[in-house]
């Protein structure tokens, strides 16, 4: 079954087909299309126009541009104004004919974790949409929204941010159904006065709330009065989730076991036990949330907690693997937290977290004792009091238990100036600088967290330190 028609594209952008042709999906990227796919020729870094030509030779089915690339006057286009306007069109299109309920996340920590959580829940009692990456952006919005088949019965979108006044419009494209909030931190403070402007712009994602809709809410934040007041505002249904006394979804425990979470809570419904696949107290008030989701959606609590299992955390959000060192003994193993997606105080305290509840393995490498060593980029767009916020990582209660510390980049000197002599590792400006050591610093038997924001590329050092060995034959 086609997704769009060029006939529904061009009206629904006010555009024009230059033939008549079908598609199956969209895409930005055109080393990513897939046979059947519509190329959206957006015009950001670089001009999609200027690889449109590619796109089709790839198997696109038509493209979606505003003028008509060199040479491709015969081929199957629609020819729109301005681009990314059309992409939105799309996008209100695809929500406005779907029969899906549509759930939308914001947060400064959690976002896609909970997202995949959600996908896991969800689809479990029904056919579920969701974006394959982080798509949460000004594109990534639409272009999910594009994407969701009119069939599928839950819709998940994740809803970000970059600065002010970002927020609201895309969770009113989306119509929300339920609107989740993980939590709000320090992040993207180079673009807010405080934690009070992030906390606004989070809760704005409640406009886009239909009416009825459902917000749900960290009830352990500083900033809940305003998210309270928001969702107040709106007339939204309040849930909440947390710690607190007054949490709707109280967590009781959370006891950290190897690759596990085991969480006790309290719900409107009574007693809760779940089990989430990766270690984190942090893993275990997201699954909270999305428990609050299904029930929000009427859904058997029973088979969501249920289902919980089926999520793993994915490569550069936490996902743990065990790394074999030696091809002839396979007990000489070290284990890989890769979590280098993203960072900000907050979400580097939870991964240090689960770092801490990691247990080593002692007499299995030359050293003779396993250790907990963190690898930390630099944690950007946290505005002028960055170097403190970085050098206070040191005085995270979860430090004691890590036995070396290397850093990256500028920002992160300052952590490294921090610690204590016995417990400095290595500093190096670039993650190159850093990757080109990565065979010196780790033993069988030691846990690593590799954490930093993307732009500072400590992505290459975990590259680095896969190569150090091959999966183990139980990590798949």
């Amino acid at each position: 079954m086609a997704l769009w028609t060029s006939a529904d594209i061009a009206a629904v952008t006010g555009g024009r087909a230059t033939r008549s042709f079908a598609v199956s999906g969209l895409s930005i990227d055109s080393r990513e299309i897939a046979p059947g796919d519509l190329f959206v020729a957006l015009t950001a870094a670089r001009d999609g126009h200027d690889f449109a030509a590619d796109a089709l030779a790839r198997g696109a089915a038509g493209a979606l541009v505003s003028r008509v690339p060199e040479g491709l006057a015969e081929d199957p286009l629609v020819i729109v104004p301005a681009v990314q306007p059309a992409l939105e069109a799309l996008g209100r299109a695809g929500r406005a004919r779907a029969r899906a309920r549509v759930v939308g996340i914001t947060g400064s920590v959690g976002k896609t974790s909970t997202k995949e959580m959600l996908r896991a829940v969800l689809g479990g009692q029904g056919s579920v949409h969701a974006a394959e990456k982080s798509f949460n952006n000004h594109w990534g919005v639409p272009l999910t929204l594009a994407r969701l088949p009119a069939e599928a019965d839950f819709a998940v979108v994740e809803i970000g941010m970059n600065a002010p006044g970002e927020i609201a419009p895309l969770a009113r494209m989306a119509a929300l159904d339920v609107a989740v909030i993980t939590t709000v931190a320090p992040a993207h403070l180079a673009a807010f006065d405080s934690v009070a402007g992030i906390a606004h712009e989070k809760a704005s994602i409640l406009e886009g709330l239909r009416p009825g809709g459902v917000a749900i809410l960290n009830r352990d934040i500083e900033t809940w009065p305003i998210l309270k007041a928001k969702a107040e505002a709106v007339g939204a249904r309040i849930v909440t989730f947390g710690e607190s006394a007054g949490a709707d979804w109280r967590l009781v425990s959370a006891e950290l076991a190897g690759d596990m979470t085991v969480v006790r809570a309290r719900s409107p419904r009574g007693e809760v036990l779940v089990r989430v696949m990766s270690s984190g107290r942090h893993f275990g008030l997201n699954a909270l949330a999305v428990l609050a989701v299904a029930e929000a959606f009427g859904l058997d609590p029973a088979v969501a907690a249920c289902d919980m299992g089926l999520w793993r955390p994915v490569a550069g959000r936490g996902m743990r693997e065990r790394l074999v060192m030696d091809v002839v003994d396979d007990h000489l193993t070290f284990d890989l937290f890769d979590d280098a997606y993203n960072a900000n105080p907050a979400s580097v305290a939870a991964a240090l977290d689960m770092l801490a509840a990691a247990a080593p393995r002692d007499g299995v490498g030359r050293i003779g004792r396993g250790r907990r060593i963190a690898i930390l980029g630099d944690m950007l767009e946290l505005g002028p009091t960055e170097r403190e916020l970085h050098a206070a990582l040191a005085r995270h209660p979860a430090m004691a238990s890590v036995a070396l510390v290397h850093c990256v980049g500028p920002l992160m000197r300052a952590l490294h100036e921090a610690l204590p002599a016995s417990q400095r590792g290595e500093w190096h400006e670039t993650a190159e600088g850093l990757a080109a050591r990565a065979h010196t610093l780790i033993d069988a038997g030691d846990v690593v967290l590799v954490k930093g924001s993307k732009a500072s590329r400590v992505s290459l050092v975990v590259e680095a330190i896969r190569r150090l060995g091959h999966p183990a034959q139980n990590e798949g």
